[in-house]
């Protein structure tokens, strides 16, 4: 039989070859991994830039509100008719009058019922607010006649703004033509203008567009919010600290472990459906309360808040325990002394990134009645109250096109506590982190 010859330094080679051929596969494969990567960051970069582009552009002209100067004449038979400067009967004063007759003042021609009715629609029934409030606090006006600027309806402001389209035919648009040939008779006089809204950010929630603010929810997502970290925090560090330094490793911490992980993977309503039958039904503790609202929150957060803590706790090195120990001190003195500071950052952060996530919760709250029309701002933890995203839920749900620019306003203000909240997560780690 004839033996097959291999020339010298042919096998070397064929084994050069396929080492490259695997190595620029290799290669070949590690850059499409780092282009689909790119592509992937640059993708939600996007997503994100159009978000926050739509919720921006819809959202910052809640920031201001078409105004109305009028002239106003403070009679004395319709404020004060006995002249004797009760407080409590100048506010039970037809108002609504006094500048009915200012925006008539302006327009001495209009004469018909209908169209009367329509230019006193022009201005926000809120400025019967805004005149009592100016006769409360001087009461010298009474007798004379002044002027003041006071909040115009919703349709003018969106006439104004824009986002009525003057060329549709007068059928389809909320505004008449009357209207907006009044309109622009006043801003060619010099008596509306576009101011900063500050009724947004300082009064509650209101069936008029125009008169709606956050306050009142802004006030209850606070007080919630106390609720809710001052019973998570304590208890889920506490719980942390417990099953990770001091419980005995068997079935039943096995149990309870799985099950807290569980629990920070069940739907968010769950949660409200426990506070309803639990806190609600069987306590009896009022609706639509902060007090409950965090107690909800609270059971929602704290897996977050022990698995954080668990994970913090884990990373401090073994070395640092066996250091204490071996100097005399007790496992608490070691727990309290070396291990928590080293691991406050990390709970710090967890407690933090659970509190963001119990700030846009909408669902829970929903199921203990804080969804409930709130006009009054909360002082205390039973008043009746609305949260911010509940507020949201509310306003997108409105059928004016005035609350559509609100509820972006509002948007942006829950996004902005929310990266509050994170830049104060990462703050804090950089501010007490320790490296060893």
């Amino acid at each position: 039989m004839s033996e097959m010859t291999v020339e010298p330094g042919q096998g070397g080679a064929r084994t050069r070859a396929l080492v490259a051929a695997g190595i620029g596969r290799r290669y070949r494969a590690e850059r499409r991994f780092r282009l689909f990567g790119l592509v992937a960051i640059v993708s939600a970069l996007v997503f994100m830039a159009l978000l926050f582009a739509s919720i921006i552009g819809k959202g910052y002209t809640a920031f201001v509100q078409t105004e109305i100067r009028l002239p106003i004449s403070y009679d004395v038979a319709v404020i004060d008719p006995d002249g004797v400067r009760d407080a409590a009967e100048m506010r039970r004063a037809n108002y609504g009058k006094l500048y009915r007759d200012g925006i008539q003042s302006l327009f001495p021609t209009v004469e018909s019922r209908n169209d009367r009715r329509l230019l006193n629609g022009l201005v926000s029934s809120g400025a019967t607010f805004e005149i009592r409030d100016a006769v409360i606090s001087s009461p010298d006006l009474i007798g004379k006649k002044a002027e003041i600027w006071v909040p115009a309806s919703d349709d003018v402001d969106m006439l104004v703004k824009g986002r009525v389209d003057r060329n549709e035919p007068e059928g389809t648009r909320r505004v008449t033509d009357k209207e907006i040939a009044w309109v622009d008779a006043l801003q060619k006089d010099g008596r509306l203008e576009s101011r900063f809204n500050w009724r947004f950010f300082t009064q509650g929630d209101s069936r008029e567009p125009e008169l709606a603010g956050i306050w009142g929810a802004v006030a209850g997502s606070f007080l919630t919010m106390l609720v809710t970290l001052v019973l998570s925090f304590p208890l889920g560090v506490a719980t942390a600290v417990y099953l990770e330094e001091f419980a005995p490793k068997n079935r039943w911490t096995d149990v309870i472990e799985v099950n807290i992980n569980n629990l920070a993977a069940i739907p968010s309503i769950v949660f409200g459906l426990l506070g309803l039958a639990v806190f609600l039904q069987f306590f009896g503790l009022p609706r639509s309360a902060p007090l409950v609202g965090g107690l909800v929150l609270t059971l929602m957060t704290l897996p977050t808040i022990i698995i954080a803590a668990r994970v913090s706790l884990k990373s401090v090195p073994p070395s640092i325990r066996e250091a204490a120990l071996g100097l005399g001190a007790s496992k608490m003195q070691m727990v309290t002394n070396d291990v928590l500071p080293l691991a406050m950052p990390g709970i710090l952060t967890g407690t933090i990134i659970g509190m963001g996530r119990a700030l846009g919760e909408t669902a829970p709250l929903l199921m203990i009645g804080m969804v409930a029309f709130i006009v009054d701002i909360p002082h205390g933890f039973t008043d009746p109250a609305t949260a911010l995203p509940v507020q949201i839920y509310i306003w997108a749900d409105s059928a004016e096109r005035a609350f559509v620019e609100r509820t972006s306003a509002a948007i942006m203000v829950l996004l902005a506590f929310l990266i509050v909240m994170n830049a104060a997560a990462v703050i804090l780690r950089s501010r007490f982190e320790r490296r060893w």
